[in-house]
């Protein structure tokens, strides 16, 4: 048992922060009160004038898969031979041994969703995973936990400019509205213990069982239109990652009700349809209604700099705890893993970061990042006990 003492807790299930004490047991939360009385059996961690906070989420990138290496970026992130390949699992490509990992331990992140990039019309699966660990199947919390799909210039580019389908925005609408078709089809005349079964359309059950989202890559107000089109055409879950130019129609995405996650901010416009980003689109969002988390979009914007991206947001305009939120619960809520993780509520996974001085400002630092009860930054001592394993069974 580890007792963390005297933190300033900011939960995310209150509004304000609050004094007080924490006590972690067998990797989950056990209490959280102004004082818990320790014994002998608790190991004693002093949090005075430190901030205590969930682990840091990140719910889009593409860590493990697009990795940081000395020759340069080595990107797996696109199965770039077919614009349809829902099949494609981020499980089978993330790389532990990334050191994006040990960067995103040192910033306190603690879960991401990891996937494919933005090159196809369906890209396929991404998977929530925790930020610790040598081998993939032991940091999976929640995999598929969506399927990608992108709208816009990515695919347009990576298959028209060869003379393929998609050319045009109207082709990649028209090749995952065909998709979706098929699939539905499929799904209706198939039994999920049939013994006959198409690999391919598989994939789409958990989709359009509700038990996952279509995560659908958007900057411009156009191409988030269509993807909410046709997720309200198939029935479906959506997010809206990305989101560039939600500012200029916020109140309608209100009415919609889908959330948005919002960046890469903090990167270049790199191109034509990221033009109107700007670091007050989140903050806008929040105040219209809208579920809004934050992304690096890792490696766009490397991952130990989202809560940099959180300040950020907040100089224009964002408040401060809907930009906490924004990387914590409502991270946690998007990629439907809040049942476990983005709060320090009793029962929840023990994934914490300590930090020293306010997260959103440069000068602070990570006193202690800590996944499953374990600290794992800095990280432990030989035989020290790594945290056990995270799945969650489909």
């Amino acid at each position: 048992m580890i007792l963390i003492q005297n933190g300033l807790l900011y939960t995310m299930e209150e509004e304000r922060p609050f004094q007080g004490d924490l006590l972690i047991k067998e990797g989950k939360i056990a209490e959280i009160a102004e004082k818990i009385e320790p014994s002998k059996e608790m190991e004693l961690l002093d949090a005075s004038g430190m901030w205590v906070l969930p682990g840091l989420i990140d719910p889009h990138s593409h860590i493990g898969i697009s990795e940081e290496k000395t020759t340069g970026l080595v990107d797996e992130s696109n199965e770039g031979t077919n614009p349809l390949t829902p099949c494609v699992r981020a499980v089978d490509a993330i790389n532990p041994m990334d050191s994006a990992f040990h960067n995103a331990l040192a910033a306190g992140i603690t879960g991401v969703m990891a996937g494919p990039g933005s090159a196809n019309a369906i890209g396929g699966q991404f998977a929530f995973i925790k930020t610790n660990g040598r081998c993939i199947d032991d940091m999976v919390v929640l995999a598929p936990a969506a399927i990608k799909a992108a709208f816009g210039e990515n695919p347009m580019n990576n298959y028209g400019m060869n003379g393929n389908m998609p050319s045009t925005r109207m082709g990649i609408a028209a090749l995952i509205r065909e998709e979706l078709f098929k699939a539905k089809q499929y799904l209706e005349n198939t039994e999920e213990t049939s013994n006959q079964k198409d690999f391919r359309m598989e994939c789409y059950r958990d989709l359009f069982e509700g038990k996952i989202p279509l995560k659908a890559h958007v900057h411009r107000a156009d191409d988030i239109f269509t993807a909410i089109r046709i997720a309200k055409e198939f029935g479906l879950a959506l997010t809206l990652d990305h989101c560039t130019e939600g500012h200029l129609i916020a109140g309608e995405l209100a009415e919609y009700g889908f959330p948005a996650i919002v960046g890469p901010s903090f990167t270049s416009r790199s191109k034509k349809e990221v033009s109107l980003c700007d670091f007050k689109t989140a903050g806008i969002l929040q105040k219209a209604g809208v579920l809004v988390a934050l992304t690096t979009d890792h490696p766009v914007t490397p991952i130990q700099y989202l809560p940099v991206c959180a300040g950020l947001a907040v100089r224009e305009g964002m408040d401060v705890m809907g930009a906490f939120r924004a990387i914590t619960i409502n991270a946690a809520k998007i990629a439907g893993v809040d049942d476990r993780l983005g709060s320090l509520k009793a029962g929840k996974d023990a994934d914490i970061v300590i930090y020293k001085g306010n997260p959103l400002e440069l000068s602070s630092t990570v006193y202690r990042t800590l996944i499953d009860g374990c600290i794992v930054w800095p990280k432990p001592e030989n035989g020290t006990k790594e945290p056990s394993s995270h799945k969650t069974t489909k």
